[in-house]
């Protein structure tokens, strides 16, 4: 019987090999032959098994191979990899020497044509739907005056600023409850839905805003995790979503109760003006009052009718319309008692927001004076160095100065 020969220079394997021994030269041939690459192709036979790792087929029209993308790999991607999807994929060739099988081992999967983002969107975008999330019958309305507004976002932006004076302006006597959290990279998503669950939680709000300012869609990532998603879907009090600008559509925007363009658009949504509810107030006192009026005078005009008609009315009659004025006098007190009280609740209110107008301690000689390199408030003398610029603001007007000498 004839040996076989080896081809293999310097390592000289034995004459006869195993199994084992000719799969185990055949995988360091292609380890050390083979760099890694790039490879593109289509998604079949999508395996998820209790491991972790990702088994799938790679084909195109002529060729398929066999590939793994294991569970550390697996685990970084933004998207759910499925059948018939189109992938380019970085990785090695090798040998999986047990079955002998040539394999494709895959450190990274990018989705082809669209970005890994995007197919990540419109995958949970497709699965809530599917659940119901987004269904208007579960959608919960704003309350018309809430008594305590909660807000999650992060107070390093121009947004938390923006709501709160919003929301000042319009009715100062709202509370504001704000759950500060990070809007943006690693476990951002987690403490928003962690921030939503804890202020719903409480019982203390009556709605809630959930959002921050514009970025890119990365920047705006966090709002269309799943974890941000499921929290807002299961809050008991209403919640509006208030990500980016208007063009800036997420997943948030889609569970939660109101959509706003824009979080200062959210702060109008949820508080609406003091002084128009005062005004309406009066114009319905204005309505009842010659609503009142005019059945009154149908009334007596009903009476005087049957009193011309009727020969002699009598006691009967005469006691009648003598209870019919006092009924009306009584009447028209109550009603002018009413107009009166609430002529006082809305001179009360007016002072109220008179009283915590900016503008009106400015106009009496006072000031307020900014840090110019983040915008906070100066509150005390002590917070600045010489050299550092602020701004003053003043009832007309502002100046933007430096700052030469700190006294305490």
């Amino acid at each position: 019987m004839s040996r076989p020969s080896s081809s293999l220079p310097d390592s000289r394997p034995p004459a006869v090999l195993t199994v084992s021994e000719l799969n185990e030269i055949i995988r360091n041939r292609l380890e050390t032959g083979i760099d890694a690459l790039w490879v593109t192709g289509e998604l079949s036979n999508v395996r998820f098994p209790p491991s972790g790792h990702v088994y799938f087929t790679l084909k195109d029209r002529q060729s398929q191979i066999s590939a793994v993308l294991f569970r550390r790999h697996a685990e970084s991607l933004r998207f759910r990899l499925e059948d018939g999807m189109e992938v380019v994929c970085s990785g090695r060739v090798s040998l999986y020497t047990v079955r002998g099988a040539l394999q494709f081992y895959a450190v990274e999967v990018e989705a082809r044509g669209k970005g890994a983002l995007a197919v990540a969107f419109e995958q949970l975008k497709q699965r809530l739907s599917g659940e119901g999330l987004f269904d208007a019958e579960r959608k919960k309305p704003l309350p018309f005056l809430p008594r305590t507004v909660g807000i999650v976002t992060s107070l390093h932006g121009a947004a938390v600023r923006d709501m709160l004076s919003i929301i000042g302006h319009r009715f100062p006597d709202r509370r504001v409850v704000i759950r500060p959290v990070r809007v943006q990279g690693d476990g951002a998503a987690e403490e928003i839905a962690a921030g939503i669950r804890e202020l719903d939680a409480t019982g203390a709000v009556d709605v809630m805003i959930v959002g921050r300012g514009g970025g890119s869609l990365e920047d705006l990532w966090a709002f269309n995790e799943e974890v941000v998603a499921r929290a807002i879907a299961s809050a008991r009090v209403p919640v509006v979503s208030a990500v980016g600008h208007e063009i800036d559509v997420t997943i948030a925007d889609f569970v939660a109760d109101q959509r706003a363009a824009t979080p200062t658009a959210a702060a109008e949504m949820v508080v609406p003006i003091g002084r128009e509810l005062a005004y309406h107030v009066a114009a319905l006192a204005r309505r009842l009052r010659r609503g009142t009026e005019s059945r009154l005078e149908r009334r007596r005009e009903n009476l005087r009718h049957w009193a011309r008609r009727l020969a002699d009315p009598g006691q009967r009659l005469r006691q009648g319309q003598m209870r019919l004025d006092d009924l009306s006098l009584r009447l028209w007190r109550r009603q002018e008692d009413g107009v009166a009280r609430l002529r006082e609740r809305l001179g009360h209110l007016a002072g109220r927001l008179g009283g915590v107008d900016p503008l009106a301690v400015l106009r009496r000689g006072y000031s307020i004076v900014y840090q110019v390199s983040d915008g906070s408030i100066v509150k005390d003398a002590t917070s600045l160095q010489e050299g550092h610029r602020v701004r003053v603001d003043f009832a007309a007007g502002r100046a933007i100065c430096q700052v030469e000498e700190v006294e305490e």
